[in-house]
């Protein structure tokens, strides 16, 4: 072979190496996009995006750090760090083309609007794993709803049928506890809601870390300006759904309760526009409780996080979500709960059928799912129904059920109304885990404890629907779960509850003698911060409680009846629980 055709022979061969590198270049780019964005891009110039990281960080240690405000702190932490640390050259680039983004660190992600170019020219990128669809997301919308300008002066029948009013008896209505709500809003100045917000102090209100506004832009599902306008500094609810599922969390009027925690405080994020949202409005609400911001969304601070978030909303497929996004909305949730964070959520009005709980975020294992009964303690034909097989998991679900058929609650301009549907059955769940954390807050933070309680305290029902393979005397179940949800029962069991992750267990703390005619002595390790005993009737009633002020401290009991009694010792890393016999 002569030298011109061995130099023609190579050119092919390196023609057809670069075409072949550039195909499976070609190919490579297009398999991290989802394909909803290359359908949203051929009727669209432009469409948003989630440009999804490859690092994505370790939240594991989270699980053995006690106490909730040290857990926020860390997820925090290391969760921004590594956004800001493992984005700064993708955000250059992005502002070097002008691009307008909106950078996230409750997962490794940023939001982006742009033209195909820009999807390939970030798909090309070796730290970007994926890019998803910003489908847009909907409203866990009631099912039925009626407004009245007055309320019954009557408990709602969900309140009592749960037991709530036994558990305000005990002298527990969610005092010290901080309950989240991501919805359509709320009308922060209804009576009902008022005085429990927190960032009312009777006098002046303040919504730094109290409020935040996901809602940028008007959502082109609506033809119409929104009644609260956009980027709003106040809550506000355009909707009405709100309003209405914080009323049944801690909601109390003229004295009476309409809510499940009456003396809980509440905060709230606005994360759909006149009932719709999207990927980036949901991811935005999580993030904003896990480290609340002040109104300007500067100064995060992890501490100021609620106890507990209800969410009434579902990503719809209809809308574009899709599996890809699923895995996403996922680790948002579990990080999230790594927060300490319990997180409530609706499990959808799509029943009577089995394997309908299809939607984010109810899906998930790590929230607690929950399903509607009525007023005959019967699950509503509307609610879903698992298992899940959606995303392949196959797991059961819902965790628990709770009342959702005419849940009487407040709504805007000093209404009421009786709303159907699961998200009214949500909100009953939340509302009991602040009674909880209320009745031991040493509780605060341990998730899987608090829905252990709620779940193995569950009145359960059987079922002879089958879901999921159920049998017909199957607890849990892919109906009713593990059952219909018992606040007594749960915060009962609460009081006498040893959190897991305690640092100082009960040989910190010396009580003698367990019987005894008039005192007890109650010895410590070292000198106390902030401790109390506290003595209980075996229902759970307090029956007494004063301060620990030393190390050696002498209890007379003049004022107990002769009984056996529970006691509980808690103050700053020190927690004990046991029993006495006063004779």
């Amino acid at each position: 072979m002569n030298q011109p055709v061995i130099r023609l022979f190579l050119i092919v061969i390196l023609v057809s190496l670069l075409h072949s590198f550039h195909s499976s270049a070609q190919q490579s780019w297009q398999t991290k996009v989802s394909p909803a964005v290359f359908t949203s891009l051929k009727d669209h110039s432009t469409t948003g995006f989630i440009v999804v990281m490859k690092q994505q960080a370790d939240l594991s240690p989270a699980k053995n750090i006690h106490g909730k405000e040290a857990k926020g702190n860390f997820v925090y932490e290391t969760l921004s760090t590594l956004a800001k640390n493992s984005q700064q050259e993708i955000i250059s680039e992005l502002k070097n083309d002008h691009v307008v983004y909106q950078s996230f660190w409750i997962v490794n992600a940023i939001a982006v609007s742009g033209n195909e170019t820009l999807v390939q020219q970030l798909a090309l990128r070796p730290d970007v794993k994926q890019i998803l669809n910003n489908s847009a997301m909907g409203l866990n919308k009631p099912v039925s709803m009626q407004t009245t300008n007055e309320r019954d002066l009557t408990i709602p029948w969900g309140v009592d049928s749960i037991h709530a009013p036994a558990v305000w008896d005990l002298g527990i209505k969610g005092a010290g506890v901080v309950i989240g709500g991501q919805d359509t809003g709320y009308d922060w100045e209804h009576p009902a809601l008022k005085n429990q917000y927190r960032g009312w102090d009777g006098t002046n209100a303040d919504h730094n870390y109290n409020w935040h506004d996901a809602i940028h832009a008007p959502d082109p599902h609506n033809g119409y300006p929104n009644p609260c306008g956009i980027d709003i500094e106040a809550p506000c609810d355009d909707y009405g759904h709100g309003t209405h599922t914080m009323g049944t969390m801690c909601g109390l009027a003229d004295s009476l309760a309409i809510g499940i925690a009456p003396e809980a405080k509440w905060i709230g994020e606005r994360n759909m526009e006149q009932g719709w949202g999207n990927l980036q409005s949901y991811m935005e609400g999580f993030q904003w409780f896990v480290a609340p911001t002040d109104t300007a969304d500067l100064n995060a601070d992890p501490s100021k996080a609620p106890h507990v978030i209800n969410d009434s909303w579902v990503c719809i497929g209809e809308e574009g979500c899709d599996q890809s996004n699923y895995s996403l909305l996922e680790d948002v949730v579990n990080n999230t709960k790594a927060a300490g964070i319990v997180v409530v959520a609706s499990a959808g009005n799509d029943g009577p059928y089995c394997n309908t709980i299809f939607y984010p975020p109810a899906m998930y294992e790590a929230s607690l799912s929950v399903g509607a009964i009525d007023a005959t303690l019967t699950i509503a034909g509307f609610s879903s129904r698992g298992n899940v097989l959606a995303d392949g998991s196959g797991i059961m679900k819902p965790n628990v059920a709770a009342p959702g058929v005419d849940v009487l609650s407040c709504i805007p301009a000093n209404q009421y109304a009786s709303f159907s549907g699961t998200s009214m059955a949500g909100p009953h769940t939340a509302g009991t885990v602040a009674l909880i954390i209320s009745a031991n807050p040493a509780l605060a933070g341990e998730v899987d404890q608090i829905e252990n309680l709620i779940e193995s305290t569950a009145h359960p029902v059987t079922t002879n629907e089958g879901c999921g393979g159920d049998g017909p005397a199957a607890v849990p179940n892919n109906t009713y779960g593990w059952g219909i949800i018992d606040a007594l029962a749960a915060v009962q069991k609460a009081q006498l509850t040893l959190p897991s992750e305690t640092l100082y267990h009960s040989r910190s703390v010396n009580l003698f003698p367990s019987v005894t005619h008039d005192a007890v002595y109650v010895n410590l390790d070292e000198q106390p911060i902030n401790a109390i005993l506290e003595f209980f009737s075996i229902e759970g009633k307090v029956m007494g409680s004063l301060p620990l002020l030393s190390s050696h401290n002498v209890i007379h009991l003049n004022e107990l009846s002769d009984g056996l009694y529970l006691y509980r010792v808690q103050g700053e890393n020190l927690f004990a629980i046991g029993k006495l016999v006063k004779q």
